[in-house]
């Protein structure tokens, strides 16, 4: 498929929509939906320039936290802590760029020249933008119930799947600070004591704004690895 353009959805995309079962009525939410900044400045003929997706992305991904922390609750019983855990992963960047790919999203987002050419269309951080922006241009057409129901479609095989289950304490503190646009968790050691048979390691795990935790183990491996379950504990 060649580059959509850039001043209207035209009819490959719109089919595409309909085939993911969002049906198109007012245009402009999904145009903007699809449109990144770089487009700003780019349109032929003088047409005007569309809004991009960024006040669509934070509607969206609100809808989507609401839809999946909804599904997760009535999914089971587990406690808030894994609950928490699930929904993190659930909803991370990571995984929206990946559902991105998986429903044909790159080949309908609306880029300028240079970041369509520095391979913005498999851009991670885009792609993930884009996912959460179209949920938020869904909820503006048609209310949540229609973009619940688009998310949990989508979102299938990753709610009954394992994400977010059994994860390694700190891949899961960097999936949570990801998820929740944090910074990457920094961990340092403070202290080391003892002979080298008996050492003892402190270590503290802090994430910027958010907050820190510390743990003390025989080696430094695994006092991250507690740091990050006492973090997760406290702040996840």
């Amino acid at each position: 498929m060649s580059a959509p353009p850039l001043d209207h959805l035209g009819p490959e995309t719109t089919e595409w929509l309909s085939k993911l079962g969002l049906n198109v009525g007012k245009e402009a939410a999904w145009l903007e939906a699809l449109t990144h900044g770089s487009v700003q400045g780019n349109l032929p003929n003088g047409a005007p320039t569309p809004k991009d997706y960024q006040r669509l992305e934070f509607l969206g991904d609100r809808v989507l936290g609401l839809s999946v922390a909804d599904w997760l609750y009535r999914d089971g019983d587990a406690p808030e802590g894994k609950l928490s855990q699930r929904l993190n992963a659930l909803v991370s960047g990571a995984t929206c760029a990946r559902i991105a790919r998986v429903i044909g999203l790159p080949d309908h987002l609306r880029l300028g020249k240079q970041a369509r050419d520095d391979g913005g269309s498999d851009s991670d951080n885009i792609l993930g933008d884009v996912m959460e922006a179209m949920i938020g241009a869904c909820f503006i057409e048609h209310g949540f119930e229609t973009a619940r129901d688009f998310i949990y479609r989508a979102w299938a095989d990753e709610l009954t799947g394992k994400a977010g289950e059994a994860k390694h304490p700190k891949s899961a503190l960097q999936e949570w600070a990801a998820g929740n646009r944090h910074r990457t968790p920094e961990y340092q050691v403070i202290d080391r004591s003892g002979p080298d048979h008996a050492a003892r390691f402190t270590v503290k795990v802090s994430v910027h704004k958010v907050g820190e935790a510390e743990a003390i183990a025989a080696s430094k491996s695994e006092a991250e690895k507690q740091a990050a379950k006492a973090f997760m504990e406290r702040f996840g």
